[in-house]
């Protein structure tokens, strides 16, 4: 038989000092994800672009998921050594008679910047756009390509 003790009872956390801020960082780390797009001074609204990169014996690649994005306001340039991906992705619902009770989906412009170790050649680049997803193939110059260095590991002294 156990007996009700007379004294509260007291966790150890209610007694950490840091329990408080700990909470609170969970909290902003578990709701960051909510807080995209997020709207610029300006009142323009900024969307990053979930991407991929990958590197190749011969090439960078890099894949952009845009869904909803159509392929003419979608731009791919080269900024002196980086690969730049921007466009609008386009509002063009009609909002007369509706109440609207979730807003989830984003739209404005985007921008990425990949920068890379080398100059790439405009002319050996390519870029695809197939079901919501911007393929960017950059070919590594040969001397890029070619020059693999391996480090002889020492026993530290």
């Amino acid at each position: 038989m156990r007996v009700p003790s007379l004294l509260p009872s007291f966790r150890s956390r209610d007694l950490d000092p840091f329990e408080g801020f700990r909470r609170g960082f969970d909290d902003l780390l578990r709701d960051f994800g909510r807080q995209w797009p997020m709207t610029w001074p300006e009142g323009e609204t900024m969307n990053l672009a979930a991407l991929d990169v990958a590197e190749t014996k011969d090439a960078i690649e890099i894949s952009t998921e845009l869904p909803g994005v159509a392929e003419s306001d979608i731009s791919v340039t080269l900024d002196g050594q980086s690969v730049v991906i921007s466009g609008e992705k386009k509002s063009e619902t009609e909002t007369k008679d509706k109440s609207w009770r979730v807003v989830e989906r984003s739209y404005g412009s985007f921008r990425r910047v990949v920068p890379l170790a080398f100059a790439p050649d405009v002319a050996k680049m390519t870029a695809t756009f197939d079901k919501g997803v911007l393929r960017v193939k950059v070919m590594k110059p040969e001397e890029v390509a070619a020059k693999k260095v391996t480090v002889p590991i020492t026993k530290a002294s």
